[in-house]
């Protein structure tokens, strides 16, 4: 008999070699006909695998993350075989699933995927998945392994097989197609009942420019056609919400070929939205002890073979800049946390002077690939709200607490208030990922937990997701439409105040390292305004957006008194502007509307008369007539509630 803990965290004793559905079913049938993947002692297992060791067992569902990840990967098997039955000539490479799918990368030779080829592949997904065809894992050798592949003339298998070892070599095999794959899938086809190509694009072999380009090719497929339907309506929904469209809109911000991809133009009215971000933290930062300095776009390249960051981002980073001087070189900042390390360092402090916060809006610099670069969310050039504290370990958890608390007061003052918490450790089978000892990390790590816990946040742990110098608390924020996006962070680091031989002196004057937390509530300013218009579909809180009202004269023969309003407004500091336009009125409450201005401000000659003004709000509630002093009131009671 074997020891096994379930879900629920019982312990319950099953023969050895029971497979891992039939504990499943032992729980109850109906609970495991929704059981679609499992994972034995945190590792990916098939539903149909058997299990001879004592261990924790855990079943997923469609509900569970782990779950749409294997149903995912499952289907891009699906997608693959279709693909090769209608593009005989193809070559498969590699086909995960993602965060909403999946996608499988395809050289098609002289062949040409296009939109108008989705239908017909999406009806052979279908007829294959009805067919009901099992998910099977099996170990292959690894002369077989490559033999297989280059009877199929596939070489980027074979590459893939020969960076592997013999005996961790496994093939995945549905209806008659096979496929080199690691595992993790659904019991059957028959549980996937829709799917939709999304759309196409190219991507490096191995994401390398030197390399042949391919087709990538996007899918997602749920369990229900309804849950189909769902999705696509949010994708037009998002599209009427993206970023990118509302930015250019409201005059934000702009990207340029000849400046160069994933580097943001900030025009003015997106320079003040910045600024005012900027300014609310600092403000939350100096209450909470924080100091700000400030640090260089470059840095030499000892700087970060000294953090480390080099050693495990210097593909990502961009070329070494080359100085006049033999052998120097300098790089783009790819993180602020070194150069704050130095700040630490050219003092001395006791244990008396500690917790010392640092605070920097740092602009720093990688190397995304041009395929990955989104807008806002994923550029090459962005700004950290980053902070690091230098403490005592005596300190660490009081300070981390105090960190999560600044960062749901940012979520809370910008109605973000969908979240949870992530909290991303090592993955102890794959070490040399990280950086720093092992007592380090496990300290690391319980103090994470310990603070997530006395806060009382709604948390899941996540093996491998961890920086390499420190486990971390990554916060995901569920917009509108529901998508998780990952913001703010908090990490705990004991290991670069090693590298930078960082000190203070304690209480029996020994010379003692302190512990380091990164942070950064926003993440960037760049994600963060992202998903901030997004989520509220360009409708900023009133103490952000970048014009309060605007005046709206009935014609230019009240332009003098909308003139003295606006003057009034702008010294009671309530931002606006004046639309002097030769237009109709309802002209210029569209255009107000679209540039989502929350207050509209009519003046005619009943108003001129009486010294009022009639108030509109976006979305056509009508105020009345009201004396400036009164609209003065209801913005500022307005931002009270806000902030």
């Amino acid at each position: 008999m074997i020891s096994i803990s379930l879900n629920d965290g019982s312990i319950k004793e099953f023969p050895k070699g029971s497979l891992a559905i039939e504990i499943a079913k032992n729980i109850s049938e109906g609970f495991a006909r929704n059981v679609i993947s499992a994972s034995f002692n945190n590792q990916t297992i098939e539903i149909n695998s058997k299990i001879n060791d004592d261990g924790k067992l855990e079943f997923y569902t469609w509900d569970d993350d782990l779950g749409k990840k294997a149903f995912w990967h499952s289907t891009s098997h699906v997608m693959a075989q279709s693909i090769k039955e209608l593009f005989p000539d193809s070559k498969l490479t590699i086909g995960p699933a993602i965060n909403n799918g999946f996608y499988y990368d395809i050289d098609l030779n002289d062949q040409k995927i296009s939109e108008s080829d989705f239908e017909k592949i999406e009806a052979r997904m279908l007829h294959i998945c009805r067919e009901k065809h099992d998910f099977t894992i099996r170990s292959v050798p690894k002369k077989d392994a490559i033999k297989f592949y280059e009877n199929e003339n596939n070489k980027y298998k074979v590459e893939l097989i020969e960076d592997l070892k013999d005996g961790e070599i496994t093939f995945c095999d549905h209806s008659n197609f096979t496929d080199l794959c690691k595992g993790g899938h659904i019991p059957n086809t028959s549980i996937i009942k829709a799917v939709k190509i999304l759309n196409i694009s190219g991507a490096f072999w191995r994401a390398n420019q030197n390399n042949k380009q391919l087709t990538r090719v996007y899918g997602i497929s749920f369990p229900k056609q309804k849950l189909l339907n769902e999705y696509l309506e949010n994708i037009e929904k998002a599209k009427q919400r993206d970023h990118r469209k509302i930015g250019k809109r409201l005059k934000l911000f702009s990207f340029s070929n000849k400046v160069g991809l994933g580097l943001p133009l900030w025009h003015p009215k997106g320079v003040d939205l910045r600024e005012r971000l900027v300014n609310f933290l600092k403000k939350a930062q100096k209450k909470a002890g924080y100091q700000t300095v400030i640090t260089p776009h470059i840095g030499n390249k000892e700087l970060y073979i000294t953090s480390g960051h080099y050693e495990k981002y210097g593909e990502d980073s961009f070329h070494p800049i080359k100085t006049p001087k033999e052998n120097e070189e300098f790089f783009l900042k790819p993180m602020n946390c070194p150069h704050h390390c130095e700040i630490y360092n050219s003092e001395k402090f006791s244990y008396k002077d500690l917790p010392i916060r640092y605070a920097e809006f740092g602009t720093v610099y990688r190397y995304e690939q041009s395929g990955e670069l989104h807008g806002l969310t994923r550029v090459r050039g962005f700004t950290q709200d980053d902070a690091h504290i230098f403490c005592t370990e005596e300190q660490l958890e009081e300070e981390f607490k105090n960190v999560i608390d600044l960062t749901l007061y940012v979520f809370k003052s910008l109605g973000l208030n969908d979240y949870s918490a992530q909290i991303s450790i090592r993955d102890p089978k794959d070490m040399h990922k990280y950086i720093g000892s092992i007592d380090a990390w496990e300290k690391s790590e319980k103090a994470i937990i310990k603070s997530v816990k006395e806060k009382k946040l709604d948390y899941k742990i996540v093996e491998g997701e961890a920086a390499f110098y420190g486990p971390k608390l990554d916060f995901m924020v569920s917009d509108a439409l529901g998508r998780k996006w990952q913001l703010g962070t908090i990490q705990v680091d004991y290991n670069l105040p090693e590298r930078f031989n960082l000190t203070y002196i304690d209480k029996n004057n020994n010379s003692v390292k302190p512990v380091m937390i990164h942070r950064a509530p926003f993440g960037s300013l760049e994600r963060f305004i992202a998903i901030l218009l997004e989520n509220t579909a360009g409708n900023l809180p009133l103490w952000l957006t970048p014009n309060q009202f605007i005046i709206l004269p009935i014609s230019d023969k009240y332009e003098k008194y909308c003139q003295n309003v606006l003057n009034l407004l702008e010294n009671n500091e309530i931002r606006g502007l004046l639309d002097s336009r030769s237009e109709t009125i309802g002209k210029k409450i569209r255009d107000a509307e679209l540039d989502k201005i929350p207050f509209m401000i009519v003046i005619g000659e009943q108003e001129l008369d009486k010294n009022e003004i009639s108030l509109r709000s976006q979305g056509g509630k009508d105020y009345g007539k009201m004396k400036i002093n009164d609209f003065v009131k209801i913005i500022k009671d307005k931002i009270k509630i806000e902030v």
